[in-house]
This record gives C-alpha cells, structure tokens and sequence, in this order.
C-alpha cells in the first residue's frame, strides 16, 4: 500500500480518533465548508460504493474521469489545499454535524470490515475496476487530506 492501509483497523480507528477531536466549532484553516459539511462531503465517495444516491457519469465524462482525473484521485500523491471537487461532492447547505460524523464513522468502519480483499477489482462509480491499493489510496489520501483542513 503506498499510503497508511485503511482496511486495517489499525489505521481506520486512528482516522476515527482524527475525526472524534473535531466538534461543531471546529475551524478549517483553508477552505469553505464547516466541520459538518466536511463529513458530508467525505460520505460522498462512500455513498457512490455503497448506494445508487449519485448518478453514474455518462460516457463522455466516464473517458475524462479514466484518462485525465483517476490518477490524482487514486495516487499516493496528496491533494492540493482548495483544489477542485467533482460537482456530486459539493456541499453548500447545512448539516447536521453529529449525524454527519456518525455517518463517516460507520462508513469507514463497514469498508475496513469489509477488507481490502472485498474492493481488489471493484467497480468505481467514476474510474471503473480499481485495484484495492487504488481504493485504498482514494479513501485514505481524501480523508486525510479533510482532517488536515481541520487541522488534525
């Protein structure tokens, strides 16, 4: 894995701790959203596993998403503070920040349940089969990349 294993428990109750230090107050130290909409908006790439909430991207944007987009989502290479988000992940309205982070919560505990094994060759909404490192390193990187926002 190129980045800290998310399907370990290990690494995932550590992002879980990271999440738990945040509170409805919590500041970013760049970016829009508050603490509530952040956990909002890191459920969006769990939704797209786990539901049929988001709509798949149509031919033409699936080619862009593969050829153009895939590799800076799925590399170990981290995002850049206020880089742009797909339209699904946008979060303006407000939400309820307990809500919000239990959902995170218990999505990123039913994937590190669920294993590496489980992801190796799954679907992506947006990029097609990725390998478990891929998946591994999309969850990861943009969790992390969200809880260093909020400074933890």
């Amino acid at each position: 894995m190129d980045l800290p294993n998310i399907f370990t428990k290990e690494v995932a109750e550590e992002v879980i701790g990271r999440i738990e230090k945040l509170t409805p107050v919590s500041q970013p130290l760049w970016g829009k959203m508050n603490a509530a909409q952040m956990f909002a908006h890191c459920c969006v790439a769990y939704e797209m596993v786990y539901t049929d909430k988001h709509a798949k991207p149509n031919f033409f944007m699936g080619f862009i998403l593969k050829n153009f987009i895939k590799k800076a989502v799925v590399s170990d290479k981290p995002y850049s503070k206020n880089s742009k988000t797909a339209p699904a992940f946008l979060i303006s309205d407000e939400k309820d920040f307990e809500a919000e982070k239990q959902r995170l919560v218990d999505y990123i505990r039913e994937t590190q349940v669920l294993g590496a094994y489980i992801f190796d060759g799954k679907m992506s909404h947006s990029f097609g089969p990725l390998s478990d490192n891929e998946w591994n390193n999309m969850f990861y990187k943009h969790l992390d990349h969200h809880l260093k926002q909020f400074g933890v």
